[in-house]
């Protein structure tokens, strides 16, 4: 009888232990990557009562429960933060603390500070590349992992023209002279960034043939004169049709190349400015019988531009977006993939740290080696289930109630029993 007590009052400790892991999952409901604890229940070693057969059998009680972090997937929730990110699947982000600790968390409602490091709500700093590859504008991501430096207030640098296009039609009805006069511009940028506007000039001489050149304004050139165009060397020529009205001469594979050299702005002369008439084998300059007149123009140069705002993306990528409209990659952010997620410790702030038993985590690039993909712009929600909690809270509560009165009845007895002898 006497061991009811202890039995009784290990189920209340249990029963407190379960109420309070219920109370930590209903605190963090809206903590944005939690994921719930489960209460995992266990009795201790019974004891056999009478001959040792195993007849009769008591226990003496529940042990301390175990607690499982369940790492289901939670509702991916869109955000307004432009660095906010949820990870649809397996994997977690890489963080680091001020001392260097390394931890992982499902959290991703990131920020910047100041100094364009990328942390997260708590102050970590979150890992991934920001090595970009010059010549092909992609981030190299099978170096170390490191912190992520977005840039803050950054003016991009002008990108010089080396090649435009232009696609246009020339009225085959024109007849070969002054009348048929065409013209049509591009515009062009130098190492500076000044803009050029490049004239295009078409003049009809013969059936299917038509005379060409490229000329700037003469404010432009040191050797111009203001008001006047000025005429670029090299950029004049004859264009020839064929019967069906496509280009046939210059030949696919040779494209125009000419210089602008002396620019008063004090740029970079232009060197080997490449104008392509074709794309591919397919003339972008026709000549059917229908008004002279361009329909799409191209070229690879910009002007300096200011930093408009920097956000994530799908896939883990750290966007820059400029104020002429260009969008750069600057970063990607980093995934870790765990076998075993549910050996990780919670240590506070939406992380997670390994523990002995946790297998080496896997870093790698978002939609790879299993890990899950990362969403830009949501964040994802927290795993609890409100009606799940309060049902769990209402069956320990009926528990600690029903073990407490196995402590009164059992004090109960025991008074009775000490009465008999008085």
């Amino acid at each position: 009888m006497f061991t009811s007590f202890s039995t009784a009052l290990s189920a209340l400790s249990a029963t407190s232990t379960a109420i309070d892991v219920v109370g930590n999952n209903l605190a963090n409901l809206n903590t944005p990557g939690f994921k719930t604890s489960q209460v995992c229940f266990r009795d201790l070693v019974t004891q056999s009562l009478g001959a040792g057969l195993g007849d009769t059998q008591v226990g003496f009680g529940t042990g301390q429960p175990l607690t499982v972090r369940e790492f289901s997937q939670g509702a991916i929730q869109t955000s307004a933060g432009l660095l906010d990110a949820a990870i649809q699947g397996d994997g977690f982000f890489v963080v680091k603390d001020n001392q260097g600790g390394t931890f992982y968390t499902r959290a991703g409602n990131f920020q910047a500070d100041s100094s364009g490091n990328l942390l997260t709500d708590t102050g970590d700093s979150v890992q991934g590349w920001t090595t970009v590859n010059p010549a092909t504008g992609t981030v190299d991501t099978n170096g170390p992992i490191g912190k992520i430096i977005v840039p803050v207030g950054t003016l991009k640098p002008p990108t010089p023209t080396t090649g435009f296009t232009t696609d246009l039609n020339l009225n085959s009805s024109s007849a070969a002279d002054a009348t048929s006069d065409f013209t049509t511009t591009v515009t062009a940028y130098d190492s500076l960034g000044t803009s050029h506007v490049l004239t295009l000039s078409f003049e009809k001489t013969a059936p299917n043939t038509w005379n060409y050149k490229v000329t700037i304004p003469g404010e432009d050139l040191s050797t111009g004169t203001a008001g006047t165009p000025s005429d670029i060397e090299g950029a004049s020529g004859t264009f020839t049709f064929g019967a069906d009205g496509k280009l046939t001469d210059p030949a696919p594979g040779a494209p125009i190349k000419f210089d602008v050299t002396g620019l008063t702005d004090g740029a970079a002369d232009m060197q080997g400015l490449t104008w392509d008439p074709y794309s591919g084998k397919t003339g972008r300059i026709t000549q059917f019988g229908q008004t002279s007149s361009p329909s799409a123009s191209w070229q690879n140069g910009s002007a300096a531009a200011q930093l408009v705002h920097v956000g994530l993306g799908d896939g883990g990528k750290i966007l820059a977006q400029y104020s002429n409209g260009d969008q750069v990659v600057v970063g990607q952010v980093a995934m870790a993939s765990i076998r075993n997620p549910d050996t990780l410790i919670a240590s506070g702030n939406n992380a997670f740290q390994l523990s002995a038993r946790t297998a080496n985590p896997s870093i790698g690039v978002s939609g790879t080696g299993g890990r899950g993909n990362i969403v830009g712009g949501a964040v994802e929600a927290s795993t609890v289930d409100i009606a799940q909690e309060f049902t769990h809270l209402i069956v320990y509560q009926r528990g600690y109630e029903a073990n407490s009165k196995v402590v009164t009845t059992a004090d109960q007895l025991s008074q009775d029993t000490i009465n008999l002898i008085r």
